[in-house]
């Protein structure tokens, strides 16, 4: 289990603990694989620590327990250990599910130039298209357990790859802003093999109040 811990660290969607452990104590937990039994962090760990808070900012809640905190604050100190735990394998269930855009797209760059920099390997499960178009290289589309299509972004990130898997209809294109290629949505379309019909009488009156 140790060697594993050295080479795969996770970021769950969701991340849930009760005993009241600090910020602190949580990202040293990611030191553990390097820390003998029954010994002490070493000076590399606690510099280690200290400087995955000041990436993910969350230097400031290091006393802090991390029952307190808001669920965007704890998946930064998630990051914060995974980045601690120093692996050249990191993997994403929905790792940034609870952040505010600013922070993720922070953690998510500094993902990416993590791997870039040819220190990571990251397998990232995500819904959010757009993040995937700019954020990943390289994309596994997969429907009821099954692959359906994967390779380069330009390949898979197609307007029938996404009807065939979401079945939504939606417009891909490039976007200059961002860099990436990027999803729009039709809204006012229902996906196809779905009924026309939401429901009828009340049931009709209270879909229209709840969209107005």
């Amino acid at each position: 289990k140790r060697e594993l811990a050295k080479n795969i660290a996770l970021v769950p969607q969701d991340f849930y603990i009760n005993f009241p452990f600090t910020v602190e104590e949580i990202i040293f937990m990611g030191r553990h694989p390097y820390i003998p039994r029954f010994g002490s962090p070493s000076p590399e760990d606690v510099e280690i620590v200290k400087h995955t808070m000041e990436l993910m900012e969350i230097e400031e809640f290091s006393d802090k327990y991390v029952t307190e905190l808001s669920g965007g604050e704890k998946q930064r100190v998630v990051f914060a250990r995974a980045f601690a735990q120093d692996t050249p394998v990191l993997i994403l269930d929905e790792g940034t599910s609870n952040m505010d855009i600013r922070h993720t797209l922070k953690v998510l760059n500094i993902t990416k130039s993590s791997v870039k920099n040819g220190h990571k390997t990251v397998i990232a499960a995500m819904h959010d298209l757009n993040l995937a178009a700019e954020f990943c290289d390289y994309l596994i589309f997969m429907k009821e357990g099954r692959i359906i299509s994967q390779g380069h972004i330009d390949d898979v990130l197609t307007e029938d790859n996404i009807r065939k898997v979401f079945e939504v209809e939606a417009k891909v294109y490039f976007d200059s802003f961002s860099g990436a290629r990027h999803v729009v949505f039709r809204t006012n379309k229902r996906a196809r093999g779905l009924s026309g019909k939401i429901g009828s009488g009340e049931e009709k009156l209270k879909g229209r109040k709840s969209l107005q």
